[in-house]
This record gives structure tokens, sequence and C-alpha cells, in this order.
């Protein structure tokens, strides 16, 4: 299996989710979009992560390649490339979709706790997640939910996780994240206190999850051709 790893920033990286993809012997691509082209059509990968990053999908003045990216979501999403976009990623992929994202009602930075809606139940990633948990948060904008999504999570401050169509997924909350990125985006931040670092072993297990039931959906789809192209570099 070949996933596109789709980041932002150098300190958001694909974290346990790019574990679950190498200790299954797949290959996994880095390409940061604020940096030029991807290596390959986004549209030859059996599947794409798109995680987190300090910008906001409204602020394309500041970060023009944030136009390029949306186009780019556009077209993997009318393929039906599978794709699991994170906090930033997620959002890009609702707005993508005809969904609205702007603030959210307040920021998120932490544990906050989320519950699964009713439609959660059978969803491939979320039917074996406990109905409430803790999730690691670090957000300033959320996600309404996109025309033809389904509602998986929620909680106070708003929609937490949807699924599009079969192939589609995006989550408000760092299910990505290890304690030693968390360490790097607290020093970044200044030396932020006051979170609890003690339950990331648990949480790690619970986005491995995440990562690995998606790769199984993934797995399941037609392996797509690269392009001749691609092949013959």
């Amino acid at each position: 299996m070949r996933v596109l790893s789709l980041i932002h920033s150098d300190i958001g990286p694909p974290g346990v989710f790019g574990d679950a993809v190498r200790e299954r012997g797949g290959s996994l691509t880095e390409w940061n979009a604020a940096r030029g082209a991807p290596p390959e059509p986004p549209e030859s990968y059996d599947a794409v992560f798109a995680f987190g990053g300090g910008m906001h999908v409204d602020q394309e003045a500041e970060h023009p390649w944030l136009r390029d990216e949306d186009q780019l979501i556009k077209g993997l999403l009318a393929d039906g490339v599978p794709i699991f976009g994170v906090c930033l990623g997620g959002q890009l992929i609702a707005k993508a979709a005809g969904g609205h994202v702007g603030p959210a009602l307040r920021e998120e930075v932490g544990w906050c706790e989320v519950e699964l809606t009713p439609e959660a139940a059978d969803d491939p990633l979320f039917g074996a997640a406990p109905q409430r948990f803790d999730a690691f948060q670090w957000h300033y904008y959320s996600f309404d939910l996109p025309p033809g999504a389904v509602p998986l999570a929620r909680n106070p401050v708003g929609l937490q996780a949807y699924r599009l169509g079969d192939t589609a997924w995006g989550i408000q909350f760092h299910a990505e994240v290890t304690r030693e990125i968390v360490d790097g985006w607290l020093a970044s931040d200044g030396g932020r206190r006051g979170i609890d670092l003690a339950p990331m072993e648990r949480w790690g297990r619970f986005g491995r999850g995440l990562a690995d039931r998606f790769l199984d959906v993934a797995a399941r789809r037609p392996r797509r051709e690269r392009p001749a192209a691609t092949r013959a570099s």
C-alpha cells in the first residue's frame, strides 16, 4: 500500500498514523503542502492522510497554496481516493466538500471529552471506539457537517468527527500525536503549562486503532495504477 502523508508543518508529522502504515509493510510519502507540488500525483496513492497546521482554511491570502490544496482535495474526493483528515486536514476536507469552517465557539487545547453519535455505531473506523473518550485537542477553528456527510462524534464545542461517503473521514482532535510531538508543540507555544501528558500512551493506542481501521478500508479498495511517467522514473 502506498500512502501520502500531507503535512503543513515540520512539527506536525504523521505520528502513530505513520507507524500504522510502516508496520503493515506500506510505503509512506511525506509531503509538506506549503513547499511546492507533491512528488507524485496524489490520486495515484492508495490512501491519503491530511494533518494539522498553524494556519486556518480562510487564510488563503497569507498562504496562497491553500487554494491549490483545496482543488487537490476536491479531486481526491471526486476520484474516491480514501482520505483521512486530522484537525486542519479535517477542516480542509469539509471545506472542499461544501461545509462551513470558521472560528470555534471556544478554543480547545488539551484533553476534552468527546461523545460518539448513534451513527458511529456501524462506522468502519468509530464502530469499535468507546462511546465517550477524552480526546487531545489543539484547535481554534471548527467544521460544520458537510452536505451529505454523516456525523460521528460531538461535544459542546461542536462536531468532532464525520464520514463523507465511503472513503473520507475528518476529525477535529489530534489522534495521531505522540508525547514527543506534543512536547514540541508545547515548546513552540512558549511552554504552555497545565496539560497532563500521562494519558498519551493510551491515546496513542486509540489513534493507532483509527489509523489501522482506515487503512483496512483503503486496502479493500481496488489498487490504483500509478501513472506511466511515474513508473518509468
